[in-house]
C-alpha cells in the first residue's frame, strides 16, 4: 500500500471535465485505487464515484494505491490533481 495527501487548489474542483481526465488516467493502472475525504471514499476508475465524492477546491485528499504498479500511479494521480487548473 502507498499513499500521499495532496490538496485540490483547483479553483473549481474537480468537476465532470477534469474527472473524465482523471478516470482516464487512473484506468491506466493495475493497482486499486482510492480517493479518500475524511470518511467519503471514492473510486478513481469512477465518474460517478469522483463527482459524488464532492471534491472542492481547498480540500486535502489522499490517494491510495494497492497493487503492483502503486507508487506511480499514486504519484501520477497526485501530480495530475495538483496541476489543475480551471
Amino acid at each position: 500500500m502507498y499513499s500521499k495527501n495532496v490538496m485540490i487548489s483547483n479553483p473549481t474542483g474537480l468537476h465532470a471535465r477534469p474527472a473524465t481526465l482523471l478516470v482516464k488516467l487512473s484506468e491506466s493502472f493495475k493497482s486499486d485505487l482510492q480517493i479518500i475525504n475524511g470518511s467519503n471514499v471514492a473510486d478513481p476508475k469512477s465518474i460517478f464515484s469522483l463527482l459524488a465524492a464532492g471534491l472542492r477546491p481547498g480540500l486535502t485528499i489522499t490517494v491510495k494505491g494497492v497493487g503492483a504498479d502503486e507508487h506511480e500511479a499514486v504519484e501520477k494521480i497526485c501530480s495530475f490533481i495538483d496541476a489543475l487548473e480551471e
